[in-house]
């Protein structure tokens, strides 16, 4: 006696057919888009170690800067105190004129283009006289370094490479969880027909479909790159 259950109609065996061959496909497909998504995040990855070992030069730099600053000011202030006590330079209550011809008018000469800016309004607030002004010019809203902004923009930079990293690496980890549901689709596609009966039969084609159908709007939803 023949137990098998019946054929299934030959439009099921169609569906199940194209099921097959576009789970096939599609797994192929996320495969390849999880290889992109992984390369695409290590050099993400990349990108970010290399700002943030610019921006330790950078900061290693904008350290450099400011003890350059520090001791050209500490020079100055005993250079200049030693001409006070001498008698050959004016106490700088605000007007302070540099004079080349002096020890601290000529390491005020020579102070680096960023540290000036921030001396000279500094001396304007009349430190030597005025007990409310800033210690020192490092203080002042004008002292300001190129290296520590380059530094914080490296770090900016590093940042936001590392969240794109951590997208792809999510991009790619979708992928391959679609490929496991498709090669699923086509696990219950395969099977549906050497079921013994209907009712298996019937439900594990239904389970192909629908398993496919939604493994594809997912994929279709998720992004690409070529």
């Amino acid at each position: 006696m023949d137990d098998r259950a019946p054929a299934l109609p030959p439009w099921v065996d169609l569906v199940l057919t194209v099921v097959m061959a576009l789970a096939a496909v599609g797994t192929a497909w996320a495969g390849f888009q999880s290889a992109k998504w992984s390369g695409l995040q290590a050099i993400s990855f990349a990108d970010a170690g290399a700002a943030r070992t610019e921006s330790a030069k950078a900061s290693t730099d904008a350290g450099q800067d400011r003890l350059k600053d520090l001791v050209a000011f500490t020079s100055w202030t005993g250079a200049l105190q030693e001409e006070i006590i001498a008698g050959t330079s004016p106490r700088p209550a605000g007007d302070y004129t540099p004079n080349p011809a002096e020890l601290s008018g000529f390491l005020y000469e020579r102070f680096r283009p960023e540290f000036r800016p921030a001396f000279d309004a500094w001396i304007a607030t009349q430190p030597l006289v005025n007990p409310d002004a800033p210690a020192t010019p490092f203080e002042m809203p004008e002292y300001e370094l190129e290296a520590d902004a380059l530094a914080a923009d490296l770090v900016a930079q590093a940042e936001a490479a590392t969240a794109d990293a951590h997208e792809d690496n999510q991009r790619s980890d979708d992928y391959v969880f679609m490929a496991v549901i498709l090669a699923l689709a086509l696990f219950f596609a395969g099977v549906a027909t050497r079921m013994k009966t209907a009712r298996s039969q019937w439900l594990l084609s239904g389970a192909a479909v629908v398993v496919f159908i939604g493994a594809a709007v997912v994929i279709l939803a998720l992004p690409k790159t070529f």
